[in-house]
């Protein structure tokens, strides 16, 4: 009877724990949940943690060069002529080699082309600092640019394709990181430089340490097994016939979208301290007003992918970046100095319509295979489009000799984003186009 006794408890208490098991038809399934469990999330901790660390190395490569591109200019003997070309070189590797990610990660999978971005970026971090010359430096500028590039784009399909149902919050974290790596690449490279000695070129090679830090994760997630599955079902999807992605109405919106926004973005980092410095504001407050600027999008990049998907239609949230844009803009033109930390704020604010393109990129597909083509193209067009932007407003404000035209013509930019952000945000997807 004791025996027996035993035996009967065990079977309740395993009734208690597992009752699907009673099932016939869920006892395999079953066992394969619970067994699996614990790898299955170990591996999403490993893609959330290389999503991380990824979207950190995307923008320090190009804000720690703008706070020693002097330094560099003169170091390396470099015209101002070249010099210039080098601060339009990233919208127009991202244009260009953007465009060939899909295809690049149709064999190895997405996980595998960004651990080799990854790799790219930290090696031209590493090799550009102590280039022989102007070339060498632009060759390993283009090789880390090329590493982010592709990335870029494939990061919304790894969200998309690991987290297809909280593509919001994931392209949250993913934005977050971006601005984070952004804002402090920014701010910390100065004085990093200084604590190393005042030596420029290890003031830029630093960065290469996060870079590799970042391919690490990657690494794991290649060689898991669930990666390597992964990335068969999208190989075979991409492999599958896909109509033309240029006949979509939605895809050309959300490129415009991507490239006025982009505009607007570059036009603020590459301006917005000059500006403030010709209005009076000491040239210290000046970049701490820009710093300003891009922290905001740390919270906020967060916030609004996750608002985003929330909603059917995203087009209220492109109309209230917009306003902030032009409200900002406005104030510039008005009164830079009187209020130009409300002007900062407001900025910064409409400088989070990236992270809302991509996460509208993550939701007008149904595929991951989709998502990678929409994000390709809409980036790759986006950034060709950014590309004049920058150098136009140089060219007003030369030719005019104040900041009124310039100015004019950054807030005219904001009313065609609008209009076409909300085509871009209305509730359908590129499968139902095309």
């Amino acid at each position: 009877m004791p025996d027996e006794t035993r035996t009967q408890t065990r079977t309740q208490t395993r009734t208690q724990i597992e009752p699907q098991a009673q099932s016939p038809a869920l006892t395999d399934r079953t066992a394969v949940v619970v067994t699996d469990r614990r790898p299955a999330v170990r591996f999403t901790h490993l893609v959330v943690v290389g999503i991380f660390l990824a979207a950190l190395n995307l923008r320090p490569a190009i804000t720690s060069l703008g706070a020693l591109l002097e330094e560099a200019r003169v170091g390396l003997h470099m015209s101002g002529s070249a010099a210039g070309v080098l601060t339009s070189v990233p919208p127009l590797c991202f244009a260009v080699f953007g465009i060939a990610a899909p295809r690049l990660a149709r064999r190895p999978g997405p996980g595998a082309v960004v651990c080799a971005g990854m790799a790219a970026i930290a090696t031209g971090l590493l090799i550009r600092p102590f280039a022989g010359g102007t070339a060498g430096f632009l060759a390993a500028s283009a090789l880390a640019l090329v590493g982010i590039a592709v990335s870029n784009v494939l990061m919304p399909v790894i969200v998309k394709q690991y987290f297809p149902d909280r593509v919001g919050s994931m392209t949250g974290l993913y934005s977050m990181a971006l601005a984070l790596g952004t804002s402090v690449a920014a701010a910390a490279t100065v004085p990093v430089t200084e604590a190393l000695g005042g030596s420029w070129r290890l003031g830029l090679g630093i960065w290469a340490l996060l870079a590799a830090l970042a391919v690490l994760p990657w690494i794991g997630l290649v060689r898991h097994r669930g990666a390597a599955a992964r990335s068969t079902v999208a190989v075979r999807a991409e492999d599958s016939p896909a109509p033309s992605i240029t006949r979509s109405p939605t895809a050309w919106a959300l490129a415009c979208y991507f490239g006025l926004q982009a505009t607007g973005a570059y036009i603020t980092m590459g301006w917005m301290p000059q500006i403030f410095r010709d209005a009076g504001v000491p040239a210290g407050t000046a970049g701490v007003l820009l710093a300003v600027t891009m922290v905001m999008g740390v919270p906020l990049a967060f916030v609004i992918p996750r608002l985003a998907t929330r909603m059917r239609n995203q087009g209220p949230i492109v109309v209230a970046l917009g306003l902030c844009g032009l409200t900002g803009y406005t104030g510039l033109l008005f009164a830079p100095a009187a209020a130009a930390w409300a002007w900062a704020l407001l900025l910064g604010i409409s400088n989070c319509a990236f992270p809302l393109a991509l996460t509208m990129i993550g939701m007008r597909s149904r595929t991951g295979a989709g998502v990678g083509r929409l994000s390709a193209f809409a980036q790759s067009t986006g950034y060709l489009i950014s590309i004049p932007g920058p150098l136009l407003v140089g060219v007003l404000y030369q030719h005019s000799g104040g900041w009124d035209l310039p100015i004019a013509l950054m807030a005219g930019l904001i009313v065609p984003q609008v209009a076409i952000g909300v085509l871009a945000g209305r509730d359908r997807t590129i499968e139902d186009e095309c």
